[in-house]
């Protein structure tokens, strides 16, 4: 559909959350504004106030919209290899929208599809045998994760193109904090993570998602066998 025949379509709350998800896919999450997304709608911003009350209601619309893109549940399937599927395909949404982790952790009150979401996570545990004390826990453990992605605490910087000062930076951080360098040397940098640059890639979610998974059964077996 082109431009102009895209303009002519009637405006509705669906097609302003569509606009504004392809607006930050194309420029980031902070090009979201109500003048830019009038503009692309091609409709004065007042317009847009009769489907969505403000901009506050419009991130958590955009987020409603990822939610949407995440596996739903599949009963008849073990806990464990639901949940892992539903995980990771939140992930793939973040991959296709990067700026969405930014986004959901700037919410301040979780929307009805942000908890209709996380009702449907703390039920497979629930039906998959875990009390509901140990549930409460593992929710908390899980944390971002089950939106796919992880909350760094200390973002690694990008490190420096020239080869001679990145030699200088790691030879200064190796006389200071030698066993983190041992540590970080051990693994690859070199590539692009799923999300972003860094250690926050694909192979190192899942690593840490299938311990936590592993750990959770062995709580419900112990819990179950005492």
């Amino acid at each position: 559909m082109n431009h102009q025949a895209d303009t002519r379509r009637p405006l509705s709350r669906e097609r302003i959350l569509d606009k504004a998800v392809a607006l930050a896919d194309e420029a980031g999450i902070d090009s979201v504004s109500m003048r830019n997304l009038a503009g692309r709608l091609g409709v004065v911003p007042m317009a847009l106030y009769k489907h969505i009350a403000n901009k506050e209601a419009l991130l958590d619309g955009m987020i409603e919209r990822i939610v949407s893109e995440i596996e739903p549940p599949t009963r008849g399937t073990d806990w464990k290899s639901g949940l892992r599927r539903r995980i990771l395909s939140a992930r793939s949404s973040l991959l296709r929208h990067p700026w969405a982790s930014s986004l959901f952790e700037s919410r301040t009150a979780p929307t009805p599809v942000v908890l209709d979401y996380m009702d449907s996570i703390a039920d497979t545990f629930l039906t998959g045998g875990f009390p509901p004390d140990l549930t409460h826990q593992i929710m908390h453990t899980l944390g971002s994760r089950m939106w796919g992605f992880t909350q760094e605490l200390f973002p690694s910087p990008p490190a420096p193109s020239d080869p001679g000062v990145r030699e200088q930076v790691i030879s200064q951080m190796a006389a200071h904090w030698p066993h983190i360098v041992v540590v970080a040397s051990a693994a690859d940098h070199t590539g692009e993570g799923i999300v972003g640059a860094g250690c926050d890639d694909q192979y190192e979610f899942e690593f840490a998602l299938d311990l936590l998974l592993d750990g959770f059964e062995r709580l419900r077996e112990r819990r179950l066998s005492s």
